[in-house]
């Protein structure tokens, strides 16, 4: 299985969107995202320094994302 890069929120967030999600609102500095064929959210924190893998990955969790299909895009 192939490891997660580090990324910036904002990066995420921009293959979250090509992945099909939108941006539902933003609670202080976190983007709450909603793909309208599956019904399932995913936040994601919007602060300066990378997401942590850890965090990343349970994001990818929740949303029902698998790691290779994210990290293709």
């Amino acid at each position: 299985m192939p490891k997660l890069p580090a990324l910036k929120p904002k990066q995420a967030l921009k293959k979250f969107e090509k992945l099909g999600f939108i941006i539902d609102r933003q609670s202080g500095s976190h983007v709450v995202l909603f793909h309208p064929k599956t019904k399932r959210r995913a936040v994601i924190p919007l602060h300066l320094t990378d997401l942590k893998k850890g965090t990343l990955s349970a994001i990818l969790r929740e949303s029902g994302i698998n790691k290779e299909e994210f990290i293709q895009i």
